[in-house]
């Protein structure tokens, strides 16, 4: 099932440059209703597996590739919350490489520091100190006491300082570095199993029908607007 064949419609009235009656109308589909994942489902862990996208993957050929039917893309796409396929479905290598040549306008800038992040800083115990990865300045440096002395009791009164510092404490992270990591992390998706795909699918046709309670109620299909021209607005 195609998820925009679901979506129901509204009537308006007609502005088109062929309509020359005060009530003629025309059908709009209402992308303004969305379907979500019921509560329960999207709490229960055992309802997913996780899965990595492949390189040149998209919504319709993997919705083939685990529920053999392309219409169940927007299983996934909910699923993920992903609103904008654009922003949020990792790019091909191709369109990766042509995105950032226009975004940083060249190979060279590419290999341009982007930002700074901390090295993985353990002491002589192998105990963590920094973990890695955090966002810090070009200058960032760090510095920790080791205890030297104790006293019988097992506190501890004297300390020697390790400063580490330079390439021992950040690491510079490359523009092409960034965005392909950044690319790479929308890899990771979440499925759906199929077992519960039938549920979803009777909760889209739930969410898309129209309250007959409605004053605009037509159907539970379509909705109607007033008429400006018949009201003399």
């Amino acid at each position: 099932m195609a998820y925009f064949e679901e979506l129901p419609e509204i009537s308006y009235i007609s502005r088109l440059a062929n309509s020359n009656r005060n009530e003629d109308r025309i059908l709009v589909k209402n992308i303004f209703k969305r379907a979500k994942l019921r509560t329960d489902i999207e709490s229960a862990i055992t309802a997913f597996n996780y899965y990595q996208i492949e390189e040149g993957e998209r919504p319709d050929t993997l919705a083939k590739k685990i529920y053999d039917n392309e219409e169940l893309d927007w299983v996934i796409l909910i699923t993920n919350n992903i609103t904008n396929v654009r922003d949020q479905w990792p790019l091909s290598n191709n369109d990766l490489n042509s995105y950032m040549l226009d975004k940083y306008g060249s190979e060279e800038n590419l290999t341009r520091v982007h930002h700074y992040e901390t090295k993985e800083i353990r002491d002589s115990s192998n105990r963590l100190i920094m973990k890695s990865g955090l966002v810090v300045g070009e200058e960032f440096k760090f510095e920790y006491n080791v205890p030297i002395d104790t006293i019988s009791t097992g506190n501890i009164y004297n300390y020697t300082p390790i400063l580490i510092d330079g390439e021992s404490a950040r690491g510079a992270v490359t523009n092409y570095e960034y965005e392909n990591k950044k690319n790479d992390e929308k890899r990771k998706i979440k499925i759906l199993k199929r077992e519960f795909v039938p549920l979803i699918i009777t909760d889209l046709r739930n969410i898309m029908r129209y309250d007959k309670s409605s004053s605009q109620y037509v159907s539970r299909k379509v909705i109607t607007t007033y008429n400006p021209r018949k009201s003399g607005v």
